[in-house]
């Protein structure tokens, strides 16, 4: 992202790239890129901590010994039913959704959608109602209730005062709903902690409900690979990935069993291949040139970049563009 690198490490620069290449040439310019930080946060510690004369402790960062420690989470720590839920208002409709823990770790989803308008937090009591009713059908007794709202788990703990009609009557039928329960308690958790029953209230306001048609369950599906691999394809015919190129380029003929489509994408993709004697290259936008190379050399640069000489160890993403970088596709 640094300018002065992409002007100084460009190949083959164009346009203004070139003149302020030469401009900068005339300056003894040496590039060095930015390491990690870590050695300046250390110096800057022990600067601020240096040892005199006589021993001092470390400076503390807690002036306040009374909050420094961390909270239990209780959401965590709670043993029994949980039930998370949330709100979500659009320019499409309003949606509700709700998620049960049981004991075992068990899912209960579910959501609906509000056909009529209403503010941010009576959508967080429609929710909340929601799911202590289904809650209350499915006998459970015990159950902690976690939510993003901070105005509504305040107001039904009775530390927050509710001014506002409406959503005094909200209020009313949750106590009302509270006295159902054996054992219940209310917490506020931060919204990314609350994100199965956001993307649940985000669905059901989205999506476009038909009154009269049948919507099955949504199947959730885990994919543990890329749909797409861009890598050199296995050279099962003992030939390279770019022989059907190089015979286009040499005599123009189309491989067998393409249809016109297939034809017509070949020829946009050969555009960017160059041959000459005998070496296939590919153009890139700044006019140079990258050597194809085979499955076999291509292995070999792959290890004699990631852990050859110098041993980098780079990750893909850096070993792809190192590849490039030094002239190869």
């Amino acid at each position: 992202m640094d300018p002065l690198k992409y002007i100084f490490q460009k190949p083959m620069p164009t346009g203004k790239l070139s003149n302020w290449q030469k401009l900068l040439s005339v300056f003894d310019i040496v590039y060095i890129t930015q390491k990690a930080i870590n050695g300046q946060a250390l110096t800057n510690h022990l600067a601020e901590n240096h040892v005199g004369g006589e021993y001092e402790p470390l400076k503390t960062y807690f002036p306040n010994e009374e909050v420094s420690f961390v909270e239990e989470d209780i959401a965590e720590a709670y043993n029994g039913w949980r039930m998370f839920f949330d709100g979500a208002a659009n320019f499409k409709r309003v949606g509700i959704g709700a998620v049960w823990l049981s004991e075992t770790g068990q899912h209960y989803p579910v959501f609906a959608k509000l056909m009529f308008s209403c503010s941010n937090n009576m959508v967080e009591y429609e929710a909340c109602i929601m799911g202590l009713n289904l809650a209350i059908d499915m006998n459970i007794q015990e159950l902690l209730v976690i939510g993003d709202s901070d105005l509504l788990v305040h107001q039904v703990q009775g530390e927050w005062s509710t001014k506002n009609t409406k959503i005094l009557s909200y209020l009313y039928h949750v106590q009302e709903l509270m006295k159902r329960f054996t054992k219940i308690e209310f917490k506020h958790v931060p919204k990314i902690q609350n994100e199965f029953a956001d993307a649940l209230a985000t669905l059901s306001s989205m999506i476009q409900h038909p009154d009269k048609n049948f919507i099955n369950p949504i199947p959730v599906r885990i994919h543990n690979q890329l749909a797409y691999y861009a890598h050199v394809e296995e050279e099962t015919d003992g030939k390279p990935w770019f022989h059907d190129i190089k015979e286009y380029l040499a005599r123009g003929e189309y491989p067998e069993h393409e249809n016109h489509s297939q034809k017509r994408m070949l020829r946009r993709l050969y555009n960017h291949f160059f041959q000459s004697g005998g070496t296939l290259y590919r153009r890139t936008l700044d006019l140079g040139m990258l050597r194809c190379v085979d499955a076999k050399e291509a292995s070999r640069l792959l290890e004699e970049i990631h852990a050859g000489t110098c041993e980098p160890h780079m990750n893909g993403f850096v070993l792809a563009k190192k590849i490039l970088k030094d002239g190869y596709f």
